[in-house]
């Protein structure tokens, strides 16, 4: 009861301004503050948040993506370059071994990176502790495999098999999981980038506030037969200029974020999958032949990898569709590649299964093989570091003016409040 008591004076209050000029002179006044203040947080908080939004999509979402795929496609050629330097027998080649260990260094430094990414305790996170210590048995079980081979003993390929089976098995798949973890978050970055809601809750504010500063002059123009309050006139073009300065800054930003998901982020997802089958072909064929006739769930593998990345709807038609410039013609070369080494699997397969194992994996593992096949992830990995870069720039440019913004809005909005009062004191002094 008490509490109705106190508020009733204010609201009467209010209600008898209302039937008086400079009553409804000091509620147009209040309303305009009230607009203009509001308007001014807003544009701070939706600067602040597509800032804050943009640079945690370039700074931290885009590259967990890429070390996602770093990791999957080194734990994809580690198996391959393993596999290879067990065909070879003996002592392995000095360039697969150290590619190999280069693929080993390549996981290690990815993951490192990537759980500096990570909050503790979180999904991504435990993949990336199980990864480590998955890599570590992993390596393990390869140097098993390949000392027993250098002495000729044939448990060497059990331990092969075993080290394959762990890599692409359970390792693999904890990447691939990482990668897709990493696309979520992605997708959400560029959610955040945008802050739809508080952009359209800053439109309508910044709209309101111009019809209620244009409505008061119209009512002052025609109870003072005066056609321009100067200062309210000005308080409407700064209105006017903050419009203007913050949806250019905004559509600028989202033009970009488009490009930056366009001609980065989804070219880079298709490119990183298509390397990644590619190596998983390349590994089938040598677990093929290291297998001896054991090996035909890996040569059905390498079918389904093929089918993936060949013909019309596979994964390197469509990025070929998705990019152009160099990275197209990238693709394009690699789409050549693949068809040619395709062709040299069939002989190596022919070679196999009429008896000829020796020339199959002198096929598989020679220099011309071996040229095709680098020539074709390295054009992948091209067009893959030139999206990449496409990305990164349209990411800066995404961020541009958006500092700015977080200052120079405010300040016009709180000139715009200072205007207003020089535009209605003077009225209101008239009825003192």
């Amino acid at each position: 009861m008490s509490t109705v008591q106190l508020e009733r004076p204010g609201l009467t209050r209010v209600a008898q301004l209302r039937h008086t000029t400079p009553g409804r002179l000091q509620l147009t006044l209040f309303g305009l503050l009230a607009l203009g203040l509001l308007t001014g947080l807003l544009v701070f908080v939706t600067a602040n948040q597509t800032r804050s939004g943009t640079d945690d999509l370039g700074d931290r979402a885009q590259p967990l993506l890429v070390e996602a795929e770093t990791i999957y496609s080194a734990l994809a050629d580690a198996d391959t370059t393993a596999a290879q330097a067990f065909l070879a027998g003996g002592l392995e080649p000095a360039d697969l071994t150290r590619q190999y260990e280069d693929d080993l260094t390549r996981v290690s430094t990815a993951l490192t990176a990537a759980a500096r990414r990570t909050p503790e305790g979180s999904e991504p996170a435990e993949s990336i502790r199980a990864l480590s210590t998955g890599v570590t048995r992993y390596a393990a079980l390869v140097a098993s495999a390949r000392a027993n081979n250098r002495q000729g003993m044939p448990v060497g390929s059990a331990y092969l098999s075993q080290a394959s089976a762990l890599n692409r098995e359970t390792l693999q798949p904890q990447a691939q999981a990482l990668f897709r973890i990493a696309e979520q978050e992605t997708d959400r970055g560029y959610g955040s980038a945008k802050s739809t809601a508080f952009v359209v809750l800053y439109a309508l504010l910044l709209i309101s506030l111009t019809i209620a500063l244009i409505h008061t002059q119209v009512r002052l123009s025609r109870s003072t037969k005066r056609t321009f309050n100067i200062p309210l006139a000005c308080a409407t073009a700064l209105t006017l200029l903050l419009g203007l300065i913050s949806t250019g800054v905004l559509v600028a930003q989202r033009n970009h974020l488009g490009d930056a998901d366009s001609e980065g982020s989804t070219p880079v997802a298709l490119l990183a999958q298509a390397r990644i089958f590619a190596l998983r072909e390349r590994g089938d064929e040598a677990l093929t032949l290291a297998a001896r006739g054991n090996g035909a769930q890996y040569e059905q593998d390498f079918d389904t990898a093929s089918q993936r990345l060949s013909g019309p709807n596979g994964l390197l038609a469509v990025a070929a569709g998705a990019v152009d410039g160099p990275a197209g013609q990238w693709v394009r070369s690699a789409m050549r590649k693949h068809d040619i080494y395709v062709g040299i699997h069939e002989e190596v397969r022919a070679k196999d299964e009429s008896g000829d194992h020796d020339g199959a994996v002198d096929l598989a593992i020679g220099a011309d093989t071996s040229a095709t096949f680098r020539g074709l992830t390295d054009d992948i990995g091209r067009a893959l570091e030139d999206r990449k870069n496409a990305f990164d720039r349209e990411i800066d440019a995404a961020g541009r003016g958006l500092g700015s913004l977080t200052v120079l809005g405010p300040l016009l909005a709180l000139a715009v409040c200072a205007l207003a009062i020089l535009g209605l004191r003077p009225r209101l002094e008239e009825y003192r």
